[in-house]
């Protein structure tokens, strides 16, 4: 009855922790270029009493084992990089990427960290910059006497003059990763590489699988309501079936103290 208890609270501990991640992905709903993060669990270890294929008697083999478990543990969280929606805004410093890659952004530890979030803006230099201030990298600046910038697919910007003349200011590269669900989340819509992540390939947009890029439009959270809302019912009743098993062994424990 003991190890019900413990056992039990290992069940209420896990599900709170996903109820944890549900309710971040909820809050992320309209977050741009946010992916939903899911949560893997495993099984502790097992007590063996008897071993499958041990003689029960002589000559006689047992076709099982046994033995009982000891709960389940949180093991693992991935973030799943599912294409998120992309929105019409129709600004021209709003860009989505169709496909795998991320934005690289210049952290002021001067470090490169990455991201899927689009929405960018001109410092007071005409510097690209993410809502952070944030510099693009590599660095691309806009001319003063530009009246409209568009970006190609492949990520190539040009810049419109007063005139009518057309200017190359510079090109997106976009980084890609053999595990992206590896990268370290560091919140503010970034990430950063890690050893379980791989080192970042970078390349053109819309060659070698990397995605292309979409002008005036930004990439939605990958977040289904719906989904959330039904994992949350399950952990919610998984937590409450947990909590009524450690009712029930502490009410086997008081009737074993009246009878002692």
């Amino acid at each position: 009855m003991m190890k019900a208890l413990y056992t039990s609270a290992t069940g209420m501990k896990a599900h709170q922790f996903l109820l944890d991640v549900i309710s971040n992905n909820l809050a992320n709903v309209n977050t741009t270029g946010y992916k939903r993060v899911q949560v893997n669990f495993q099984d502790l270890l097992y007590d063996k009493y008897t071993a499958a294929g041990s003689e029960s008697a002589t000559g006689v083999q047992a076709p099982t084992g046994l033995q009982v478990g000891s709960g389940v543990r949180v093991v693992a969280t991935n973030k799943v990089f599912s294409q998120g929606v992309a929105e019409s805004t129709g600004r021209s410093l709003d860009w989505a990427i169709q496909g795998s890659g991320f934005f690289q952004i210049t952290h002021p530890d001067g470090t490169v960290v990455y991201s899927r979030d689009g929405t960018f803006q001109l410092n007071s230099t005409g510097a690209i910059v993410n809502s952070e201030g944030l510099a693009l990298e590599p660095a691309i600046t806009i001319p003063t006497t530009a009246t409209s910038i568009s970006i190609g697919s492949d990520g190539t910007i040009s810049t419109q003059a007063a005139d009518g003349s057309t200017t190359s200011v510079g090109s997106v590269t976009l980084a890609s990763f053999a595990n992206p669900a590896g990268l370290e989340s560091m919140g503010k819509n970034l990430y950063r590489e890690t050893t379980a992540s791989g080192t970042p390939t970078t390349g053109t947009p819309g060659q070698n699988g990397i995605g292309e890029i979409l002008q005036g439009f930004r990439e939605s959270s990958n977040v289904e309501v719906v989904t959330e809302l039904v994992n949350l019912i399950v952990a919610q009743r998984a937590y409450e079936t947990s909590a009524k098993a450690i009712k029930a062994s502490d009410d086997m424990l008081q009737a074993t103290n009246r009878i002692v």
